[in-house]
């Protein structure tokens, strides 16, 4: 029976030789990842559940990440570092990148960053295998090629006690996306453009499959950006076919053995959605939603307050990169404020050079903030200390992955979600731009 590649995926942690979508199915967890945020809950539920003394069903396949609230003084906000730490020491769990010391990251090695970006860095995002995370992005993962998902705390506590969750198999709805992808055109613009064609619900509890020519030519950061934000059009998790591309990334970052599955060519879909890319242009999602989408260029009359640089959608090495090229020897008009997702991408910042210059040199000739230290900051808006936080209602152009009211802060506030590209030329102008202004 032909397959999809997701399909393929979930019979085999099920253990069944084929599955159908609607269908309710047992599946093997490969990977647990939880954070600060909802990691204390997750653990609270597990010992309730299955007991103080409870052990968890493999120490080595659990990752505990600190990323959200973390340079910050709200007490609350340290407790929930306190609660992981505590667990993971408890449970010996293998992977845990603790953050000891909050006023200065860079004397944790152990601290890694955003949790998603993390994950891909350090080795846990494999081709054929089942990723569940207690965070909406955690389908950033499925780039490698996996089934990845984001699942509440109380799916994540059976997950800890157990290995194992009910999951329904999801329709496929393939995206194939061809051309050779315009130089002012960045993955971020194409993932705004599907979810403004279909809707933040459109792909409500499917699989986006992204396939074709554009996609195969994709860096797997660029395949990360488009893979991270299925989950605002309501998909269940986003899919990439694992490649050269792939398995180039992987190596020296794990030496587990995996399989990789590909979609049978007479699969069915849901829907199958082709594009050709030489045709789109850079586009902004609008407030106060994903899929208020409209061209860069006709947002030019919006003035803005601030341009936000960051997250597990836009705060890789190579959307800094992306960032700087266009900047360089301009002056920014607006504050702009730098997060990258790890430390990895922090030292790339300082040792990464275009042009001669590192990429943090461009930046502050520029007249941005100084990059800030690897978090999500102002991504999910947090505690009012938070770096880059929106506390009064301004106007925002930002890489990152939602702008629904609140979101980075103030109710009022306003968020253009942006390409790097349209960021950092909108930086450039105070207003929403088209970064072909600059290119």
């Amino acid at each position: 029976m032909a397959m999809t590649m997701v399909e393929k995926i979930l019979a085999k942690a099920s253990g069944k030789s084929t599955v159908t979508p609607g269908e309710n199915i047992w599946v093997n967890v490969d990977v647990l990842m939880t954070h600060d945020v909802c990691g204390p809950g997750t653990i609270g539920i597990f010992k309730k559940e299955f007991g103080e003394k409870a052990q968890v069903w493999d120490r080595e396949k659990i990752v505990l990440i600190p990323d959200h609230y973390i340079f910050t003084a709200d007490k609350r906000a340290n407790r929930n570092v306190d609660i992981l730490r505590d667990f993971a020491q408890q449970q010996n769990i293998k992977y845990f990148y603790d953050i000891s010391d909050r006023s200065d990251f860079k004397a944790n090695p152990d601290y890694k960053g955003v949790c998603h970006v993390a994950l891909a860095q350090e080795g846990h995002t494999r081709p054929g295998e089942v990723l569940f995370g207690t965070d909406s992005h955690t389908c950033n993962a499925g780039a490698f090629g996996q089934f990845a998902t984001g699942i509440g705390n109380t799916d994540a506590a059976f997950i800890l006690g157990t290995g194992k969750l009910l999951v329904k198999v999801p329709a496929t709805m393939r995206f194939v996306l061809n051309g050779e992808m315009p130089d002012y055109l960045l993955a971020k613009d194409l993932i705004l453009q599907i979810i403004g064609d279909i809707s933040v619900s459109g792909a409500t509890y499917r699989t986006m499959e992204f396939a074709g020519q554009t996609v195969e030519k994709m860096t797997m950061e660029e395949r990360m950006t488009l893979c991270n934000m299925v989950i605002e059009a309501g998909g269940k998790n986003g899919v990439i076919a694992a490649d050269e591309t792939t398995f180039k990334y992987l190596q020296g970052r794990t030496d587990k053995t995996f399989e990789s599955f590909h979609t049978d060519e007479n699969a069915t879909f849901y829907s199958d959605r082709s594009y050709d890319v030489t045709k789109l242009e850079p586009v902004v999602a609008k407030p106060h939603s994903p899929d208020n989408k409209e061209l860069a260029r006709n947002c030019k009359d919006v003035k803005i307050d601030r341009v936000y640089i960051g997250s597990c959608t836009g705060g890789k090495t190579s959307d800094f990169l992306h960032a700087a090229k266009l900047i360089k020897g301009h002056q920014v008009k607006v504050p702009t404020y730098l997060v990258p997702a790890t430390q990895k991408v922090y030292e790339d910042l300082f040792s990464l050079k275009h042009d001669g210059k590192t990429l943090s040199e461009i930046f502050l000739d520029a007249g941005c903030i100084e990059p800030a230290a690897p978090s999500c900051a102002a991504c999910l808006g947090g505690p009012k200390d938070t770096f880059g936080r929106l506390n009064e209602p301004e106007i925002c152009v930002s890489t990152t992955n939602r702008n629904f009211p609140g979101r980075m802060g103030n109710k009022q506030a306003q968020v253009y979600l942006a390409s790097p590209y349209t960021a950092a030329a909108s930086a450039l102008t105070g207003y929403v731009t088209d970064p072909r202004e600059f290119m």
